[in-house]
């Protein structure tokens, strides 16, 4: 099933940017970031931003605006079936369109992967960009409920990184 990722939440005082693969199932249904219940990113989220972690997904966008993190996906377009990043057909990936949202967001220095599959899915196609040295790379633990080889506080105590 071809599948597309939302724009991006950013505004123009972003100064980091935290990088997904691709939108699961819940989220495309949703038309939100991190749908998925069992997805601990809005937990961790919450928890570093001192948000209430039941707050409406406008509440939460706008404490990502107001610490200055923008979240976007690294890929456009994919055929998935399912939800996956493994299930990803790799031949049919497309990029996000990196040059045009850094031009957009000049602010940005600091980028974080979350997960695995997304830093790999942007050496792929924006492998470039790793050697601009206005930007500093980080891969933290995937927030999916498929990474369960870490307790949520060992999430959120990488996670940490993203706020310092």
């Amino acid at each position: 099933m071809q599948v597309e990722s939302f724009p991006p939440i950013a505004d123009a005082r972003a100064t980091r940017l935290i990088l997904g693969s691709m939108p699961g199932r819940a989220s495309l249904t949703a038309h939100q970031y991190y749908a998925h219940p069992h997805n601990a990113f809005w937990r961790i989220m919450t928890a570093l931003l001192a948000v209430a972690p039941d707050a409406v997904y406008l509440a939460r966008v706008r404490a990502l605006h107001a610490a200055n993190i923008a979240v976007w996906d690294v890929l456009q377009s994919c055929e998935r079936p399912g939800s996956l990043d493994s299930s990803i057909r790799r031949d049919t990936e497309v990029a996000n369109d990196f040059a045009t949202f850094f031009a957009l967001y000049p602010r940005v220095t600091r980028v974080f992967f979350n997960g695995g599959a997304a830093e790999a899915a942007f050496k792929r196609h924006c492998g470039a960009l790793l050697g601009d040295p206005r930007l500093r790379f980080q891969r933290l633990p995937s927030t999916s409920p498929a990474h369960a080889s870490l307790r949520f506080e060992q999430k959120l105590a990488a996670w940490r990184t993203v706020i310092v």
